[in-house]
């Protein structure tokens, strides 16, 4: 059977992926073990190994994502090592180290399935820029820090001030071969790219230090040679042996020691999964899919647990590799199962060799990753007022890192990055729009008197739009806003559509706002309580069982905002205008198009109409229909309404006493262009087109007049619809 194209892609992406991965793995591993001293080195290179087969043959099984290259990575690097370096220091023994650090990969690894079964692979990956940034800085400077000793050949113990300004510590081999891999490192990417600038580094390395073992053949023992990774120490029995032994180590642990371990497994784990997760978004974009974020972190997670379990660093799915696989043409997990595959070859058949890779080439090979995880563009900050708090975030999460640790500094960021979210919702507006009662008018279409009544009074009702996050950092911005509408109107309507979050504290400020009110014997008015928020709650019900909406609170609840708006303007006409007189039907001549007109022509005219009664919810006219009245209202209430499918209409206006409708097809003898729908117990006088024609035969003057009385009608409605445009415009 052939291979299929597909299949040679993924071995050879996965054969570039481990000579990219191997290298850093090695490196990685000896940068963890070195805090124990010289002679774990060459344990560190095997773990780093170990951590390259375990992730690589486990984590593309059960991951979401295809071409991904999972291995040890810079922050479980720094992490581990800091971890190490801080407990060695405060008396711990060597053994119990050992142990936790492998406890340490196993509970980062357990935390990223619990993170993975929870959902929060979609979340990880929202934590603020300038902290993921400045974090990752923070490594890459931790990582140089740790790694100049090594690349000048100081001794075991020597720190980096000291090194670096005691060249009698310095050894001239060490240098020369350091200064020779970082030279290749950083410039084989110009000459190719089909090997692995990691790889030529490496070799430069390994060619450069038996080139000067030709000076000083001192340089080809093992024994004793501090420039050289060193063979393991021999174990007696088998590797399974020397493993079950390791865990063995296990009764010797106490609570105090897996205290220890906490703090440092939650950072490792967040840390690696937003290494991991910013990886897939990356390669979603050149391959164009679309990575399980959440089966990912379970992968990862078993991968990080099989690695610790059998002495192997922990990692992360890994740009550099990631990259390398793809552009080698590979096309589904199988690549990465080649590369961990490949990496366990490598030890079986090559392990031996490790022992002669230069310590100073793996400390120039992680010094250069390290100076790439640097974010320079991040000065950039310092140009722009507003982004000078960022900047200080960045600053601050890096000074904890260098000086304290970087387990503290991980909980600077979780800090800074709630006060970022704090600061980027304090900073938004949540008042979208306010206007009076009489800048913005309900849909219902009203009688002239009313209009001028709405007009006087309106201003004793306010709307106003509120948008985004009501919590405690907004609740004073949004009473500051309020506060003199407060002390004169008597309905205050709050439009609700906008907001994406309410907590308690906002919820406890509407409460206050709807007391004020009541002590003036005003109402707080909602509309569009929606019933999912983002976050998934119902507001509606919120309110409720938070008590600020009860049955006998002064608080009312409106699906729209028109509709509440109708129900406050009706309140204020109300106050003017007498219940028992509003609600009397019209005589033609109280109708305001029929004003000044003469008697006696009123009584011909009214001859040519017909007196209708319809109930509430009855039909005049369907949108389509065929038919010439103008229908005039004498008492009660009308909706007009677009269909826009079979169960989706939009609201047009509402018609109340005095007010006409139909005039559209009176006039031009078209179809009907919406549905009349009676909002209440509806009289009406109706005239055709037919019996008005012959009317104005006989009466042409009168006919005119009432045509310019329409038209005069219709254009105060635009009037009143321009001026609504424009406040909301303003």
């Amino acid at each position: 059977m052939r291979m299929s194209i597909s299949n040679v892609g993924d071995l050879w992406g996965g054969f570039a992926a481990m000579l990219v991965a191997l290298p850093a793995a090695i490196a990685f591993g000896v940068t963890i073990y070195s805090p124990l001293g010289t002679e774990f080195i060459a344990q560190g290179a095997l773990a780093g190994i170990l951590g390259a087969v375990a992730l690589g043959m486990i984590a593309p099984m059960l991951g979401g994502t295809a071409r991904l290259i999972s291995a040890p990575c810079a922050p479980a690097a720094a992490v581990l090592a800091a971890f190490a370096l801080d407990f060695l220091q405060r008396g711990g023994d060597y053994s119990v180290t050992l142990l936790l650090l492998s406890l340490l990969g196993i509970a980062a690894g357990f935390l990223q399935i619990i993170f993975g079964t929870l959902g929060l692979g979609q979340l990880i990956v929202y934590m603020p820029y300038p902290v993921v940034s400045a974090y990752l800085s923070g490594v890459g400077l931790y990582i140089i820090a740790g790694q100049v000793p090594r690349f000048l050949g100081v001794p075991t113990g020597v720190h980096f001030w000291e090194a670096l300004f005691s060249p009698s510590f310095w050894q001239w081999p060490a240098i020369v071969i350091g200064v020779l891999t970082t030279g290749v490192m950083l410039g084989a990417p110009r000459l190719t790219r089909r090997i692995p600038a990691a790889i030529l580094a490496l070799a430069a390395g390994g060619l450069a230090y038996f080139a000067l073992a030709v000076l000083d053949p001192g340089l080809l023992h093992l024994t004793g040679n501090s420039l050289v990774v060193g063979a393991a120490p021999r174990e007696s029995g088998s590797f399974s042996d020397v493993l079950i032994l390791h865990w063995l180590g296990l009764a010797n642990i106490g609570p105090e020691s897996l205290k220890e371990i906490a703090m440092p497994a939650l950072t490792l784990a967040v840390l690696l999964s937003i290494d991991t997760l910013k990886t897939c978004v990356v390669l979603d974009a050149l391959t164009r899919s679309r990575h399980d974020p959440n089966r990912e972190l379970l992968g990862q997670g078993l991968g990080n647990i099989v690695s610790a379990v059998i002495g192997g660093v922990p990692g992360a799915g890994t740009m550099g590799a990631t990259l390398v696989n793809v552009a080698h043409g590979a096309q589904s997990r199988l690549s990465g199962l080649t590369e961990g595959a490949l990496a366990l070859a490598v030890l079986l058949l090559l392990g031996s060799l490790i022992a002669w890779v230069p310590i100073s080439a793996l400390a120039a090979i992680l010094i250069v990753v390290g100076l790439r995880m640097i974010d320079s563009h991040s000065l950039t900050f310092l140009q722009q007022r507003s982004s000078i708090l960022d900047f200080l975030v960045m600053i601050a999460v890096i000074a904890t890192a260098l000086t304290v640790s970087l387990i503290a500094a991980s909980g600077v960021g979780i800090v800074l990055a709630a006060v970022l979210f704090i600061r980027e919702q304090i900073g938004g507006a949540v008042v979208r729009r306010k206007l009076a009662g009489n800048q913005l008018f309900s849909k219902r279409v009203r009688a002239e008197q009313e209009m001028a009544i709405l007009s006087e009074h309106g201003k004793r009702s306010v709307i106003v739009e509120l948008q985004g996050s009501l919590f405690f950092g907004t609740s004073n911005q949004l009473y500051l806003a309020l506060e003199a509408d407060l002390k004169r109107c008597d309905y205050l309507v709050l439009d609700m559509r906008r907001v994406q979050t309410v907590d308690v504290t906002a919820v406890h400020m509407l409460d206050l706002i709807k007391e004020m009110l009541a002590e003036r014997h005003g109402l707080l008015i909602f509309s569009h309580l929606t019933s999912v928020l983002p976050s998934g709650h119902d507001m509606e019900k919120y309110f409720d069982q938070v008590g600020l909406v009860q049955p006998a609170s002064p608080v009312r609840v409106f699906s729209e905002l028109d509709d509440a708006l109708e129900w406050v303007e009706d309140r204020l006409i109300e106050a003017v205008v007498l219940e028992q007189e509003r609600e009397r039907p019209l005589e033609l001549y109280e109708i305001d198009l029929f004003r000044q007109r003469k008697a006696d022509s009123l009584s011909i005219l009214e001859k040519c109409m017909e007196k209708r009664s319809y109930k509430c919810g009855e039909r005049f006219f369907s949108c389509g229909g065929s038919g010439d009245e103008l229908f005039i209202i004498r008492s009660g209430l009308v909706r007009i309404v677009l269909p826009i499918s079979d169960k989706l209409q939009h609201h047009l206006g509402t018609f109340g006493r005095g007010a006409f409708f139909g005039e559209m097809a009176f006039l031009d003898g078209d179809v009907r262009s919406a549905d009349a729908i009676a909002f209440s117990d509806t009289e009406v006088f109706v005239l055709s087109r037919k019996n008005f024609d012959s009317f104005a035969e006989e009466h042409r003057k009168l006919g005119l007049s009432l045509m310019e009385g329409l038209a005069s009608v219709l254009a105060r409605r635009l009037r009143y619809t321009n001026a609504e445009l424009r406040a909301l415009e303003s």
